[in-house]
This record gives structure tokens, C-alpha cells and sequence, in this order.
């Protein structure tokens, strides 16, 4: 093997690597390097998660094998626990002797060594025999972070002859080759890890921030956490649609984590809203609600009507038709005001009837605000099924 280009290589594989920002494929890219670094067969990267290590990539070039990553298809194999019942570290296998200890381990022959417990692996073997595949060689190394902590281990299986093509042992110059790549690997995959964790803090953070502004309001609760949700649906589906208007239409991550920004903080500047204005329980609410200003000027419709009905009796109307129709007055501005009351509690949409009703209505109010004005009585609202409401003093 030639050093200086093997060397050439390492640091080709870390420009490339250092350049990648994505987790999953940072590993993915870090196990097929591995493999074509060392003329491997295939290999397999396993993440250190608490007490375990999970299969994250898989992959076998003979046997078109291909699991995690950029596959789309998920790992079949269960994660392998690092440590006993008993809490006493594992070390029957290769790949948690190597995390334990943090050691590099080579093994030539499966199938003459018995220092490891290579069951798993005789009985892949057997299961692929019709293919002729056989497990021999293994080189397993672990990858540490800047504290020295095992953050995943790197294994590579059945080296390849260049010459001849066959399943040889890994060479011994391979090992520090493939530690250095390692050492290099474990840098990177840690600075993503911390990215990542990074990330998701801001991410909560902005979450806290939203859920605070939904409880700031409890009558617009959920609408900071239900915009995000739509936006996101609305996003991807034109991410993925192929024709129209939106066939070029696509998203990159950076775009993914502006738009999740954007959304879930759409509503920030209601950090610094007067409550009076975030926090409105009815449509006229500002510091109180104005409902009750506009009660008063259906009291004074009401008094008017009765002061007006005196005055006809005192010119000489008759006294049973003035009080049938001042009862009958009365009535109409008690129902209609019980239609202004229901329409300003909450709701997004008014039928054409009630927008009709409601114009009509809010004319009246202002002709009674004219003194220049006479009203001489309260014009009869049409009775369409809106509901009606008790004497305006109950």
C-alpha cells in the first residue's frame, strides 16, 4: 500500500466530511469511506446512545446489503447493550470490547478465533450460504469525542485482495489508516452531535416561547401551536407535488429550519401587546368590554321611546294603543340588542341575514347620536330566527 496516497486520502475524506452538516448521512459517508479506504467488503457504524449501541448504517457490497441512511430502508438489528444485568461491562463481542475498553480490535479469521463470541455472525453466515457469503476478517475501532467519551464504533468487514479479488485478512498498516480516519471521524461526528443537540434546545426554546404567548390568551389558545402545524403541511405538500405551479417548487433544510422559525414565532410581538389587545374575550374588548357602552345607547333608544309615548298621551293619543305599541317597541330594541351581545361573543362568520340585521341596527344607533336628528321611533327589525333576549333590565 502506498502511505503517501493512503495519506493523500485521509485528508481528501476530511474535507469531504467536514463539509458535511447532516447527522445521518455524516455517518453514512464516514462507514463508505471506511470501506473504500481499506478495501473492505462492508462494515457497519454503530452510535453510543446512553447504555447501548444502535445500528445506524449497514452496509455489504456482495450481498447488495444497504440499511439506514440515505436507504430508506431502517435497520433491521436490535441496539447491543454495553453493559450486563449486573452492570459489569460487555466484552464477549467485538463491538462492545471495543467501546468498553477503547481499543482497536483485528481479527483474521472468524472462524479460528474463539477469544470473541461470534455466534451472531455464523448465523447470519448460515442464513446467507446460499449466496456463498462468509464472514472472515473483522477490524473494529472506536471513535471517541473531545472528552475522550466512545460516541460510536466503526466496523469493517472481510478485506479485499486488490490482485486477486478474495477475502483476505485486513494488513496491519491498515489499523493505523483506519484509526487516523477514526480519530478524524470522531471530531466531526461529535461538533454534528453537538450541533445537533444545539439545535434541538433552540428549537424547544422557540416552542417555550410560543407556548407561553397560546397561555398569555386563553381564548386564542393553540393558535401559535396550530399554524407551525399548517404551515409545515402546506410546505411539504408543495415540496412534493410534480406539477402546476409548484413543480419547482422545493425545499432545502436551511429553508425547512426558516420556515420553522417563522412560524412558530409568527405571533412574538405579542410579547410586548398590551393584554387588552392579545387577551380579547369578546369582538368590542379593549380594556373593558365596550359591549355595555352600547347598552347604554339601547337605553336610551328605550327612553326616548317611552318619553316620546307620554308626550303622545299628554297630546291626546289614545292610552291602550300608545302602551301596545311602546310595549312592542320596546320588545324589538330588547331583541335586538340580545343579537348585538350574541354577535360580538367570539365566532369568525356571520350569515348574509345577520350582517344585513347588523348594518340596519348600527344605522339606528347612529341616527340617535345626531341631536340635529329626530328619530321619532325605533324602526322594527325583521324577526328571522336570530335569538331573542329577556327585558334589557333583567
Amino acid at each position: 500500500m502506498d502511505i503517501n496516497r493512503a495519506a493523500s486520502q485521509i485528508i481528501d475524506i476530511g474535507i469531504a466530511l467536514n463539509a458535511e452538516r447532516d447527522l445521518d448521512r455524516l455517518m453514512e459517508k464516514i462507514l463508505f469511506e471506511a470501506i473504500d479506504l481499506c478495501s473492505a467488503d462492508g462494515g457497519t457504524f454503530y452510535r453510543a446512545q446512553g447504555d447501548q449501541l444502535s445500528f445506524e448504517i449497514l452496509r455489504t457490497k456482495s450481498l447488495e446489503i444497504h440499511q439506514g441512511g440515505s436507504s430508506g430502508e431502517p435497520v433491521s438489528l436490535p441496539p447491543i447493550s454495553l453493559f450486563t444485568e449486573e452492570g459489569h461491562p460487555r466484552t464477549e463481542n467485538i463491538v462492545t470490547f471495543a467501546a468498553n475498553t477503547k481499543q482497536t480490535v483485528k481479527v483474521d479469521d472468524v472462524y479460528g478465533s474463539d477469544e470473541f463470541d461470534f455466534t451472531g455472525t455464523k448465523r447470519f453466515d448460515q442464513g446467507m450460504g446460499l449466496k456463498g457469503f462468509k464472514s472472515q476478517s473483522f477490524l473494529t475501532v472506536p471513535l471517541q469525542n473531545h472528552k475522550g467519551a466512545v460516541i460510536g464504533v466503526l466496523q469493517l468487514l472481510n478485506h479485499i485482495d486488490e490482485t486477486t479479488g478474495s477475502v483476505t485478512a485486513f494488513p496491519e498498516e491498515l489499523t493505523a489508516l483506519l484509526e487516523a480516519l477514526a480519530g478524524l471521524a470522531g471530531v466531526l461526528l461529535d461538533n454534528a452531535i453537538l450541533v445537533d443537540e444545539l439545535q434541538a434546545i433552540n428549537q424547544a426554546f422557540i416552542r417555550l416561547i410560543a407556548s407561553a404567548l397560546d397561555a398569555k390568551s386563553p381564548y386564542t389558545g393553540g393558535h401559535c401551536v396550530r399554524v407551525p402545524a399548517i404551515a409545515e403541511m402546506l410546505t411539504e405538500a408543495a415540496h412534493q407535488v410534480q406539477t402546476g405551479p409548484f413543480a419547482n417548487f422545493a425545499l432545502s433544510d436551511n429553508d425547512r429550519e426558516e420556515l420553522f422559525v417563522a412560524s412558530w414565532l409568527h405571533d412574538c410581538g405579542k410579547i410586548t401587546t398590551p393584554e387588552f389587545v392579545v387577551d380579547k374575550a369578546t369582538k368590542l374588548e379593549t380594556i373593558t368590554d365596550r359591549i355595555h357602552e352600547i347598552r347604554t345607547r339601547f337605553e336610551v333608544a328605550k327612553r326616548e321611546a317611552e318619553i316620546r309615548c307620554l308626550k303622545e298621551m299628554l297630546a291626546g293619543g289614545d292610552q291602550d294603543e300608545l302602551n301596545e305599541a311602546l310595549e312592542h317597541e320596546l320588545a324589538q330594541i330588547d331583541d335586538d340588542f340580545a343579537f348585538i351581545a350574541q354577535t360580538n361573543q367570539g365566532g369568525e362568520f356571520m350569515d348574509a341575514a345577520a350582517k344585513e340585521r347588523l348594518a340596519r341596527v348600527v344605522m339606528i344607533l347612529r341616527l340617535l347620536r345626531k341631536p340635529t336628528r329626530a328619530v321619532n321611533s325605533w324602526t322594527p327589525q325583521p324577526r328571522n330566527g336570530l335569538p331573542g333576549s329577556p327585558s334589557a333590565k333583567s
